[in-house]
């Protein structure tokens, strides 16, 4: 009998999960189907419940959902449990396991697919939402020499680097601060993790932030050059990137996490790639 799984959001037909999904399928051999599910606003859990009463397997889970399914579950993972938020959920039996792989996604994209190590290196996050919190702990793990959280909300900053002191890699010196005191400080990776790429919107970044051999990397993904790596290429960066490894990679995590078998991601990447032009 084929598995069922799906991606649930609103909107979701903008998805890429099920051509995500259902290639990695094809290719590792797996008999299961990946669908898209709309979920109504204020309606999760029972779109949840019926899914699972339908025989689904495992969902994930997009805006603007990813704190229902923190309620939802009833086994949170550590990497859940520090985002605040869940991208995966497994149904086994009455338990609902639920994950967050943003995080783990986009280092894998950093390190391994773009070979930018992280060790040693300055780290600059920009934003202090969801995006930064689920990728904190996969960050400190690299052991970067410094990271630094920047946000026009100065204490939202604050709170993750007090979040970051309470865990492992704690070691790893952790500073917020506002974009005002950007003056000076230049950083070997630049992490865009706003949501200003998806209107187009600039941020008040001095092009000073970016050092000799920089990587800036936009969460965002298809969206070409945005605002934040036009201003990185302005600055003389030629190494740029956005999203697409990134949501490739936390997809085989949950892949691999539902299946037991890991994809690899190489052609899904160069299928969803857009030109940064």
């Amino acid at each position: 009998m084929t598995d069922r799984y799906a991606v649930i959001g609103n909107p979701i037909e903008q998805s890429k999960s099920p051509l995500i999904h259902n290639a990695f399928a094809q290719v590792t051999g797996q008999d299961m189907a990946y669908t898209k599910l709309l979920g109504p606003l204020g309606g999760f859990a029972a779109s949840v419940d019926a899914f699972r009463a339908a025989g689904g397997r495992g969902m994930n889970v997009t805006a603007p959902f990813k704190l229902d399914a923190f309620a939802y579950a009833s086994d949170l993972a550590p990497s859940a449990q520090m985002a605040g938020a869940v991208n995966a959920m497994k149904f086994e039996g009455g338990k609902v396991y639920a994950e967050n792989f943003d995080g783990v996604g986009l280092v894998r994209d950093v390190v391994h697919n773009l070979a930018c190590p992280l060790k040693g290196r300055r780290v600059l996050v920009l934003g202090a939402g969801g995006a930064t919190r689920g990728a904190l702990l996969p960050l400190l793990a690299q052991g970067p020499a410094e990271l630094v959280i920047v946000n026009r909300n100065l204490a939202k900053a604050q709170a993750l680097l007090e979040l970051a002191r309470q865990h492992p890699g704690a070691a790893v010196p952790v500073r917020a601060l506002n974009y005002a005191d950007l003056n000076g400080d230049a950083f070997d990776v630049v992490f865009n993790a706003t949501s200003a790429s998806l209107t187009a919107q600039d941020l008040p970044i001095p092009t000073s932030v970016f050092a000799h051999g920089c990587l800036a990397y936009d969460l965002t993904y298809g969206k070409g050059l945005t605002p934040f790596l036009q201003r990185a290429r302005q600055a003389g960066v030629t190494r740029l990137a956005d999203g697409v490894g990134m949501l490739a990679e936390q997809a085989a995590e949950a892949f691999a996490w539902w299946r037991g078998v890991r994809p690899d991601t190489r052609e899904v990447i160069v299928c969803l790639t857009v030109p940064l032009v």
